[in-house]
C-alpha cells in the first residue's frame, strides 16, 4: 500500500498522531528557547544559570515519566490526550505569569513533561500500536507533526517577539494548546485502543514474547541503545537550546538562523518518509545502526561552520539525522520489544530521552560560563555520535538473531 492511500484510508488516526507530536512543540526546547534572552534577562541569569535551572526541571520530568508515560498501556489516548493537553495549556499560561526563579524551575518541569514528555509519547505509542504492518509508514505520518511544528512556530512566534511581550507570546500558546482539544476529541470518537485490539494484533518482540519492562531493563541491548537515545536528545536538545548564543558566536542574526528552519525541516520529512518505507520493506534493524552518523557530521559541519549558508548544510545534515532518528527508535522498541507493554517500555526510553535533553543545555550552559564555546563543544559531541552508532550496530548485530523468523 502506497503512502497516499493509507494515508487516505487511515486519515483520521493519523492526523490525530500528528496533532499530538506537533502540540508537543510548546514543551519542546526549540519552543522554549526562543525566549532564552528574555528569560535570562527577566531574571539575570547567566547561560550557566539558565542552563541548570533547565536540567533541573526537565530533569525532574525525565523521572516522572517513567510513571506518568505507563499510563498509556491502562487509558485510551483519547481520554489521556485531554487530561495531558489541559496541563500543557495550563503550563504555557504558568510561564507566562512566572515570577522567580525557583518557580521557573517548576514551570519549564510541566512544560518539558507534559509537552516533550506525554504530548511525544502518546502520539509514538498510538501509532507503533495501532499499526504493525504498516508501522514505519504512520510513525514517519505522524512524525510530520514535530516537522511541522518546528519550521513554523520558531518563525512565527521571533516575528511576534518583536511586537509583543515575551510573556503575553505565551498566553498565545495556551490558547493554541487549548484550540486543539475539541479537534483531538472529535479525531478520536471510534479511538482504536488497547482494550478493544485482539490478542492477534498484538506483536511479540524478540523470543517470540511480550518484553516487560522490568525484563527490558535486565537485558544487554537495551543499555547498548542508551548512547543512541540519549544523544540526539541531549546535543540536539543543546544545539537549539543554545542557539542564541551560537548565533552570537558566529556573528550571525538570531532571523537568519531560525529562517533555515524550513529547509531543516524539508530534509527532516524527506528523510522521515524514505525512513517508514525502509522501516516496512527492509527492517528497523538495517536502519537504527546508521542514524546517528548524520548527528556527528552535522555537528563538525556546524562547528567550522564561518558562514549562514555553511550552518544550512550542517542543518540539512542533522534533518537527515532527525528523520531517521524519529521513525525508526520508535518502531525499534515495538519490534524488538514487542507492544503489549509498548507504553511502560516506551516510558523508560522516553525518561532517558528526557533526561538526555536536561543534560544537554546544562552541561553546554557550564562550558560556555567556564569559557568554552558552543561550537568548541561540538568536536568531542561529533565523536560521542560516532560512538554511539558502533555500539547500537553491535547490540544490534548480536540480537537481531532473536527476533521472529516474521520480524527477521
Amino acid at each position: 500500500m502506497g503512502y497516499l492511500r493509507f494515508l487516505v484510508e487511515n486519515k483520521l488516526f493519523l492526523l490525530a498522531g500528528f496533532l499530538l507530536c506537533f502540540t508537543s512543540s510548546f514543551g519542546q526546547t526549540y519552543f522554549i528557547s526562543l525566549f532564552a534572552g528574555e528569560i535570562k534577562q527577566a531574571f539575570a541569569l547567566t547561560d550557566g544559570d539558565w542552563g541548570a535551572i533547565y536540567t533541573i526541571g526537565t530533569t525532574l520530568s525525565a523521572v516522572t515519566m517513567i510513571w506518568v508515560g505507563a499510563l498509556t498501556d491502562r487509558f485510551r489516548v483519547r481520554q489521556l490526550s485531554l487530561v495531558v493537553m489541559i496541563l500543557l495549556a495550563m503550563a504555557c499560561a504558568a510561564m507566562a505569569l512566572v515570577s522567580s526563579a525557583a518557580l521557573l524551575v517548576m514551570v519549564i518541569y510541566a512544560l518539558r513533561l507534559m509537552g516533550q514528555g506525554m504530548m511525544s509519547q502518546l502520539g509514538a505509542v498510538a501509532m507503533s500500536r495501532w499499526f504493525v504492518a504498516a508501522r514505519g509508514r504512520a510513525i514517519s505520518l505522524a512524525s510530520m507533526g514535530f516537522s511541522v511544528g518546528q519550521a513554523l512556530l520558531p518563525i512565527i512566534f521571533v516575528t511576534l517577539l518583536v511586537v509583543f511581550d515575551w510573556r503575553a507570546l505565551w498566553w498565545i500558546a495556551a490558547l493554541c494548546v487549548v484550540a486543539a482539544i475539541p479537534i483531538m476529541q472529535m479525531l478520536l470518537r471510534q479511538e482504536r485502543t488497547p482494550q478493544s485490539m485482539t490478542e492477534t494484533s498484538q506483536s511479540l518482540g524478540m523470543g517470540g514474547k511480550h518484553w516487560t519492562r522490568a525484563a527490558l531493563l535486565r537485558h544487554p541491548l537495551f543499555y547498548m541503545m542508551v548512547p543512541l537515545v540519549l544523544g540526539p536528545s541531549a546535543w540536539g536538545t543543546a544545539l537549539f537550546f543554545q542557539q542564541v548564543h551560537l548565533t552570537e558566536v558566529k556573528g550571525w542574526s538570531l532571523m537568519s538562523f531560525v529562517a533555515l528552519m524550513p529547509i531543516y525541516t524539508a530534509a527532516t520529512v524527506i528523510c522521515t518518509f524514505i525512513t517508514g518505507w525502509a522501516v516496512d520493506r527492509i527492517g528497523v534493524k538495517w536502519i537504527v545502526p546508521f542514524q546517528m552518523l548524520p548527528f556527528g557530521l552535522s555537528f563538525l559541519v556546524l562547528a567550522f561552520a564561518d558562514t549562514i549558508l555553511m550552518a544550512g548544510v550542517g542543518l540539512v545534515i542533522f534533518g537527515i539525522g532527525q528523520g531517521m532518528q524519529g521513525t525508526a527508535t520508535t518502531a525499534f522498541w515495538a519490534v524488538f520489544y514487542g507492544t503489549r507493554h509498548l507504553g511502560a517500555i516506551k516510558a523508560a526510553a522516553a525518561a532517558l530521552m528526557v533526561f538526555g535533553s536536561a543534560i544537554g543545555p546544562g552541561i553546554t550552559g557550564a562550558l560556555i560560563d567556564l569559557g568554552i564555546s558552543f561550537p568548541e563543544q561540538m568536536i568531542p559531541i561529533a565523536a560521542f555520535y560516532l560512538g554511539g552508532a558502533l555500539l547500537a550496530g553491535l547490540g544490534i548485530l548480536r540480537y537481531q538473531r532473536d527476533l521472529p523468523s516474521a520480524v527477521a
